[in-house]
């Protein structure tokens, strides 16, 4: 059982003992603490905190700890009920909230759940904002309001459609041509809120043929809720037999998306991003952004459009910070993760699908072209257990010495550009191990470049 506190929120399995596991203490904890910076930062102002959770079991009884102790401390909250984390996000500056919280652990299985914290804007909190939470939750250094002073708590059911309207009404996002191309899809949500939320899109989009497979959002997750590859054969099997165009698949909380071809096989997260942007950027002129663990791919896409690349740390605040700086049209993460700047800045399955299917209307490609159409590269994901005493970071100075006469990167671990691949390591801020990912538009050439990696990294440890 665990309990990870971290700057962007806290996360961990539920039961068990306060402070290993994500209790009802440790919620009330975090969430507390989270008020009081909110207080802090607003002093005398009537706060208001915009909340929304996925499927999951434990959902209820998470939310109503956080309602319960925000209302507690005066702080008026709107309750979205099984929302989605872009939705959330999208929700907080439109109720000119103070911030938000979604209840969701995202990817991981259903004995986890965590709070994700927003700032004002609708975004994830600042590093410097996450440290003071986990001191002040450390410290129990929070207040309660006097009887007279408590917040309210009221439920707005109304951002579904909010959201699925904002996504109509974007410029990018041919809803003629997507219901002219009348596609058959079938749409795997993992019986969590993207299950409401995804076929309600399809629909307001004019697909009529909505093949839905654990859509119920009952929190019963039929398999791990990671959208990879070996997660998927149900839904690859079903876009097989009923003779889909494509299928659609989101993790639990819908800000990771993935596709399955026509004939089953995956489309590939690290590609999602890739299409979406090979669209946006042949609509506008821009940069793009994403993390150094990414696909090259999206290089090659802004250049042939143009543009320019620039990569970040791995991190959606980091991704999010660098598409600010370099003002980028389109940026996201290789897992699937789509974001849209003058959409919102935070990744949003909806708004891929949106782009994504007018992209494949207007080209009239089928699911496999346009993913031929596409610079070709194969990622091999790898990582390296470590025991606590050694010095990774040690360790990684050591492997970036070795390749100091290639391009290398510290931003984040060492990331060595190759003329023709790349390999990037990086420490695991929660257990003792190095990650290794290694890029290659030969399939066994990524996999050799890693492996060789791995022998420099175990050389340096003997």
């Amino acid at each position: 059982m665990t309990l990870i506190k971290s700057i962007s929120g806290i996360r961990g399995t539920i039961g068990g003992k306060p402070g290993n596991n994500l209790t009802p203490v440790d919620i009330v904890k975090f969430a507390a603490a989270y008020g009081e910076m909110l207080k802090k930062a607003h002093p005398g102002k009537h706060l208001k905190v915009v909340l929304g959770r996925d499927a999951r079991i434990s959902g209820q009884m998470v939310s109503s700890l956080v309602s319960s102790t925000l209302t507690g401390q005066g702080i008026n909250v709107i309750d979205l009920g099984l929302s989605t984390t872009p939705t959330v996000e999208i929700a907080v500056p439109l109720e000119k909230a103070d911030g938000g919280i979604i209840l969701t652990a995202s990817h991981n299985p259903e004995q986890w759940n965590a709070l994700k914290l927003l700032d004002n804007r609708g975004e994830f909190i600042s590093a410097e904002a996450g440290q003071s939470i986990i001191d002040t939750a450390e410290n129990e250094d929070f207040e309660f309001a006097e009887v007279r002073a408590l917040g309210t708590y009221s439920i707005d059911d109304s951002y579904l459609q909010k959201h699925i309207d904002l996504v109509l009404n974007y410029p990018l996002v041919d809803v003629e041509a997507i219901r002219e191309a009348d596609f058959k899809i079938a749409v795997d949500a993992v019986n969590s809120s993207g299950g409401i939320f995804v076929p309600a899109l399809l629909e307001a989009l004019g697909v009529t043929q909505i093949e839905k497979l654990y859509c119920d959002p009952t929190g019963e997750f039929p398999h791990n809720p990671e959208p990879l590859p070996a997660h998927l054969t149900d839904l690859s099997d079903a876009v097989s037999l009923q003779e889909c165009d494509l299928g659609i698949t989101v993790d639990p909380d819908v800000d990771r998306l993935a596709f399955v071809c026509e004939n089953g096989e995956v489309f590939g997260e690290e590609y999602t991003l890739v299409a979406v942007a090979d669209y946006v950027l042949s609509q506008r002129k821009g940069s793009a952004v994403s993390n150094l663990s990414s696909t090259r791919a999206l290089r090659d896409v802004a250049e042939k459009h143009g543009g320019k690349y620039f990569a970040s740390a791995v991190g959606e605040v980091n991704v999010v910070n660098t598409m600010k700086a370099e003002q980028a049209v389109i940026g996201g993460e290789g897992n699937g993760g789509v974001i849209v700047p003058d959409f919102h800045y935070g990744r949003d399955a909806l708004i891929g699908i949106g782009l994504f299917l007018t992209h494949l209307a207007k080209t009239g490609m089928s699911m496999l072209d346009l993913r031929d159409s596409l610079p070709q590269y194969f990622i091999s994901k790898n990582k390296i257990d470590l025991t606590p005493q050694i010095d990774v970071d040690a360790v990684l100075d050591q492997v970036a010495e070795k390749y100091k006469n290639e391009s290398v990167n510290r931003i984040d671990g060492v990331k060595i550009d190759f003329a023709d691949g790349w390999v990037h390591l990086r420490k695991s801020n929660t257990e003792p191990i190095i990650r290794i990912y290694a890029e290659h538009a030969s399939e066994q050439e990524a996999i050799q470049l890693a492996n060789r990696i791995i022998a420099d990294i175990k050389a340096v440890i003997s």
